[in-house]
């Protein structure tokens, strides 16, 4: 009896042990990874470049699933908001936090003329040429904590919304109906 009780305990202390080493070593992997590294990482996702069964991107983090493993955090930038814009035509879908690896949307590897300004006035892009990615999603890094309005024209048809880049805003914008 004492002999299977120490076993059982010797196996939950290699089981923790096993846990912490490598939720260390994840953390220590997000924590080495810079803001560029943070964005091309986010941008091999959306271009189909990097794998993983999934990864997602809310307002303050990605988070990567590989195969049979923990899942992988980043913290995104403390000054920049990512944001995914999937303007359409006939079919989108509903969204708020941003699959790189599931969402899809209509038009990929579309053209598309992009003009942002802040509540302010202040133009963050004017009328700049744009290519959605292969998933059908044009990616952006804004800064943080700011109300925006995006107008987004293809090929002689617009459409324009509004979106804050605060905590816990929606990271995918899929409302955007060209017409």
């Amino acid at each position: 009896m004492k002999k299977g009780i120490l076993v059982a305990s010797g196996l939950v202390v290699a089981a923790l042990g096993t846990y912490l080493i490598v939720g260390n070593i994840q953390k220590e992997g997000a924590d080495k990874l810079g803001t560029t590294d943070i964005k091309q990482l986010v941008h091999d996702f959306s271009a189909g470049k990097a794998t993983g069964q999934s990864a997602s991107i809310n307002s303050s983090q990605l988070i990567v699933n590989g195969d049979n493993t923990q899942p992988i955090t980043y913290d995104l930038p403390d000054n920049e908001f990512f944001v995914s814009i999937a303007p359409y035509v006939d079919q989108t879908h509903p969204c708020a936090t941003h699959s790189l690896t599931g969402c899809q949307g209509e038009i990929k590897n579309g053209e598309f003329n992009v003009t942002v300004h802040d509540s302010e006035g202040n133009v963050i892009m004017e009328n700049a040429a744009m290519k959605s990615q292969p998933n059908g999603f044009i990616d952006l890094w804004l800064p943080r904590d700011k109300t925006y309005r995006i107008s987004v024209n293809h090929e002689g048809k617009a459409a324009e919304t509004e979106f804050s880049t605060y905590e816990k805003n929606d990271t995918c914008i899929t409302t955007m109906q060209l017409g």
